[in-house]
Parts: structure tokens; C-alpha cells; sequence
């Protein structure tokens, strides 16, 4: 695997990483105070694996979640 970074200010790299990053601050990070490390991970794994990935809806693909999506998608290629 290699690393890849822009120079400073450019984050054309890792706009997709940006983005993630931004709303679990503002979506989780910023709300919840973790007593400790293995709260933190829970809390990450639920937020990522059950609400991001399976109930959250994104304009970019329709105002679908992104299991529906791939779910959509299998259904047409089919």
C-alpha cells in the first residue's frame, strides 16, 4: 500500500476521507463524551456499520442508504 497525500491545502487526494471524517465529527464525535476507549470503538462500529452504511440516505446515490443502493443495483444488473 502507498500513501497518498497532497501538498498542504490540496485535498483533492483524500476528498472522499475528508468528507467521511467531517460528518462523523458532526454526526457523532462532537455529541457524545466516551467514558472510555473501548465505548469509543462501540460507539465507531455502530455509527459506521448500522447508521452510515445501512440507514443513512445520500444525494449523490438517489437519497438511498448505501446498502439499498448496491441492493438497486444488483436487482438491475441482474
Amino acid at each position: 500500500m502507498k500513501q497518498s497525500m497532497s501538498r498542504k491545502g490540496d485535498c483533492w487526494d483524500n476528498a472522499v476521507a475528508e468528507s467521511f471524517f467531517k460528518t462523523l465529527k458532526n454526526e457523532l464525535i462532537r455529541h457524545v463524551k466516551f467514558k472510555n476507549i473501548e465505548q469509543a470503538k462501540q460507539s465507531l462500529f455502530v455509527y459506521i456499520e448500522i447508521f452510515y452504511n445501512r440507514i443513512r440516505i445520500y444525494s449523490t446515490i438517489g437519497f438511498t442508504s448505501p446498502v439499498d443502493f448496491r441492493k438497486l443495483y444488483e436487482k438491475r444488473a441482474a
